[in-house]
């Protein structure tokens, strides 16, 4: 998924849930929808749960955290 869709999909702003990574439009983060599947949601209940999302929101998250993950600093203490 290239940077143009994720900028479609997934909105950075200081006003929306204190500028962390939301789905473009709601006030779903993506930290959220990576948490519930990280504990065993499937997309269907993602879907189910939250009818403001659909595949391709979700698809987004996904390609968000691949790509901000490289970029993760790690602190040695």
């Amino acid at each position: 998924m290239g940077i143009d869709v994720l900028a479609q999909r997934i909105e950075i702003n200081p006003k929306v849930m204190m500028g962390k990574p939301v789905i473009k439009g709601t006030r779903i983060p993506v930290e959220f929808i990576l948490r519930k599947l990280g504990e065993g949601a499937t997309v269907e209940d993602l879907l189910d749960g939250y009818p403001s999302l659909n595949r391709e929101d979700i698809q987004a998250a996904l390609a968000y955290a691949a790509k901000a993950l490289p970029c993760e600093e790690i602190v040695a203490t």
